[in-house]
């Protein structure tokens, strides 16, 4: 299961003691989902997060708080097709990665993702599989490209 993978590579590479990691492996995962968000300020804070991730400096705690605001006000999509929880887990994806927490963003950002296919989607671990192989080849990348700097 690739959800282990990326848990193994994230410890193995140190992501909870390096900020500018989680930063940029959070940043990675909602820009991938980043057609999911409908909320403007939630696009806003996006670029703030890309921004803050380019200049390699921290995230102001009143943008984090700013964005877990923005996502527990979410009151989904009007859309027929119950794309409204993919915003919804989209915008909780933010919300994590701006707070610095980029594993609990990778997994609001696979459901996110997952769900826009459908809701009969999520009740199937192996949906995932496709989210979670890239969430690690990402990070692999991430560490790889640190490594060589």
């Amino acid at each position: 299961m690739q959800h282990g993978v990326l848990r193994q590579l994230a410890a193995d590479a140190g992501l909870e003691r390096d900020p500018a990691l989680q930063l940029a492996f959070g940043l990675a995962c909602v820009e991938r989902v980043r057609h999911l968000l409908e909320e403007p300020r939630a696009l806003a804070l996006l670029d703030a997060l890309r921004g803050a991730v380019q200049a390699g400096a921290a995230v102001p705690p009143a943008l984090a708080a700013e964005a877990a605001a923005v996502a527990r006000g979410h009151r989904g999509s009007p859309s027929l097709d119950g794309s409204g929880h993919s915003a919804v887990s989209a915008t909780h994806a933010l919300a994590r990665a701006l707070a610095g927490h980029a594993l609990e963003a990778a997994d609001y950002a696979a459901y996110a993702a997952v769900y826009a296919y459908g809701r009969y989607a999520v009740q199937d671990p192996a949906s995932f599989e496709p989210e979670h192989a890239w969430q690690a080849d990402c990070l692999r990348r991430l560490v790889q490209a640190r490594q060589a700097a």
